[in-house]
């Protein structure tokens, strides 16, 4: 239910909110966007600046900020600002982002023995 009030207090869209009313439906819908699953698990190794991101995801910067904000937003992902010159942001997983960590395996040993 965390997901779904995190969802509804942020304001995303309905079709997002409905889905939340069933826990593992919301998580599958979050990691089915663009990206997403791939930041996790990139993620999972320890903090990572917005460029290695950019490398790792393929994602156009733009998708990539959006999708960045979304995670923080649902407490999965932090973001810290260094005030240098040039400025520096990192990104890490919280204990929420933690706590998928092993759903995101299963789904990786999955994949591989499909492929």
């Amino acid at each position: 239910m965390l997901i779904y009030l995190s969802w509804k207090k942020h304001g995303y869209p309905l079709s997002m909110i409905k889905s939340a009313e069933k826990p593992l439906e919301a998580v599958l819908e979050l990691l089915g966007q663009r990206g997403v699953y791939t930041i996790l698990r990139s993620l999972h190794s320890g903090s990572l600046r917005f460029g290695a991101l950019q490398q790792v995801t393929t994602l156009p910067p733009r998708t990539l900020s959006l999708r960045l904000k979304e995670l923080e937003e649902l407490g999965l992902i932090s973001r810290t600002e260094y005030h240098e010159v040039p400025p520096r942001v990192d990104y890490a997983l919280t204990s929420q982002g933690q706590a998928l960590q092993p759903a995101l395996e299963a789904l990786a040993i999955w994949q591989e023995k499909v492929s």
